[in-house]
């Protein structure tokens, strides 16, 4: 028997293309649908209402179209407000996406550690939650950045990046004294990994959720049949603009050869 079921990522942008990479070795025989929230873009400036009501309905449409066998929110922002109401409201396996701070904590030898993420995600309680439970001994500092996000889509659309754009975003976190461990709590800020070594020094090392999730993806779909000839891998947008088209060849590099509108 085959399946031909895809697996779904979700993201508000281009920053769960970080989850995808690490998902194509853990499951070399999946096909991939990438839906991006263009329309909604950014999510780390929004309120914690807006998400909530905008993320499950959205899923709801991508799943009836893709009948996907299993959804990743590659989003840190979303999985931390909207995960429960998108369980409650879709019968299909989910599989969210947080900060990785337990590994963090098993990293760090200072104690130190920072949380780079959006607004949105550093002020949530589900932070404050996995602080406690892994990190109780560490000193753990918070910044959030939307400019950064921004820095990552623009270097995926062939963009050059301003000098020092990046060091300046994470100065906060720079200055921190005797930080040694960064979670990247966006799946954007993997995208940016050169330009955060730079910024950082190599004094500091980083984590994110993408090895993690990619370990989940394929416990879950283990055993699972898949087609004998894959169809092709797909992006899907809530609008397609100018912007979308000038990241036609990094998709493509990464496998998604079509694109199209939700």
């Amino acid at each position: 028997m085959t399946d031909p079921r895809p697996i779904l990522f979700f993201d508000s942008g281009v920053g769960g293309l970080s989850i995808v990479a690490p998902a194509r070795v853990a499951v070399p025989h999946a096909r991939f649908v990438y839906a991006a929230d263009s329309a909604g873009f950014p999510y780390g400036t929004k309120s914690e209402e807006e998400i909530a009501a905008r993320v499950p309905a959205l899923l709801g449409r991508l799943a009836e179209r893709y009948r996907p066998r299993l959804i990743v929110i590659a989003c840190n922002t979303a999985s931390t407000i909207a995960l429960p109401a998108v369980r409650a409201a879709l019968d299909l396996p989910i599989v969210g996406t947080v900060p990785a701070i337990k590994p963090a904590s098993a990293a760090s030898r200072t104690r130190v550690i920072g949380v780079l993420g959006t607004d949105a995600t550093v002020r949530q309680g589900y932070v404050d939650d996995l602080a406690a439970r892994f990190a109780g001994d560490c000193r753990v500092v918070r910044h959030g950045s939307a400019a950064l996000v921004e820095l990552a889509e623009a270097k995926l659309r062939g963009e050059s990046l301003a000098d020092g754009a990046v060091a300046a975003a994470v100065a906060p976190l720079v200055d921190v004294p005797d930080l040694d461990t960064v979670v990247l709590a966006c799946t954007h800020f993997p995208l940016l990994a050169d330009e955060l070594r730079a910024a950082f020094g190599a004094g500091v090392s980083f984590t994110d959720g993408g090895p993690g999730i990619a370990r989940r993806i394929a416990y879950l779909t283990e055993g699972q049949a898949w087609a004998a000839e894959r169809a092709p891998d797909v992006a899907v947008f809530t609008r397609v603009d100018d912007s979308v088209a000038a990241l036609t060849p990094a998709l493509a590099a990464r496998g998604f050869a079509a694109i199209e509108a939700l």
